[in-house]
């Protein structure tokens, strides 16, 4: 008896403890990886590893109901989703180490392709380009709406710099190391395909410095990236970024 109450007091603690996230779609599945929360949100189940989209940032309200529309074409398509919670990382070490840890978990553990499709969304870009860019073998494809790419831009050194626990003066020595606009040969010589959607008004991010900036050099290094610049458009909430049946395709082309 005594030890059938220790048991479920343990069951207990543990759904006290569980993972918390409110997803825009029904039937994901959400759960701690490294000690950060996580999702997954599985299509109908096919023979072979899923293929698979990796959403970033994923904070406490992201992914949110205007990913919905995108997310329901790459269901459709057999194409799983997932992202972790790294907080606002600005693609730290840290943050990286994270990521590594559910990559991991999600090919070893949950059956997912080794290559995934990163789908990164304003300062998703720092996240997931400076893991990308130490793992090119595990990428198949980035698409990006508005994404972050250049730590100079946004957040800036001095507000970055704390999530990389070293000075701003000794972030700007280091870019890099740290920044995504600096360290895209891997990706080049890798091949890895890249798509971004990006409005030539945005004061957030700007164009010129992000995605106008990394397709600028990624060509340079021989890589292939499509930039569709979207007139008097800026860091907002247009549906049109989110229902861009070009991103769409793209990703679900690259999808292995």
């Amino acid at each position: 008896m005594k030890n059938l109450l220790l048991g479920i007091f343990a069951c207990l603690v543990s759904l006290g403890n569980a993972a918390e996230k409110n997803l825009p779609i029904k039937g994901g599945e959400v759960f701690e990886v490294d000690g950060r929360t996580a999702f997954l949100i599985l299509p109908e189940k096919k023979a072979g590893p899923t293929p698979w989209v990796w959403y970033a940032p994923t904070l406490p309200r992201l992914p949110g109901n205007e990913e919905v529309w995108m997310f329901e074409q790459f269901l459709a398509k057999g194409i799983a989703i997932a992202g972790i919670d790294v907080g606002e990382s600005f693609g730290s070490p840290d943050g990286r180490a994270h990521y590594s840890k559910f990559h991991k978990h999600l090919v070893e553990k949950r059956g997912m392709a080794k290559k995934a499709c990163l789908m990164a969304r304003s300062r998703g870009g720092l996240m997931l380009y400076n893991w990308a860019v130490e793992h090119p073998e595990s990428v198949a494809c980035i698409v990006g709406v508005y994404p972050v790419g250049n730590l100079t831009s946004y957040p800036g050194l001095p507000r970055a710099s704390g999530a990389y626990k070293i000075s701003a003066e000794q972030l700007g020595a280091k870019l890099k190391a740290h920044n995504p606009v600096e360290r895209l040969a891997p990706l080049a010589k890798a091949k890895v395909p890249i798509f971004h959607i990006h409005g030539d008004r945005d004061k957030v991010v700007p164009l010129e410095a992000n995605s106008g900036l990394i397709k600028e050099r990624y060509e340079a290094l021989g890589g292939k990236m499509i930039l569709e610049v979207v007139p008097g458009k800026g860091h907002d909430m247009w549906v049109g970024w989110f229902q861009s049946q070009t991103l769409v395709d793209f990703l679900i082309a690259n999808a292995s």
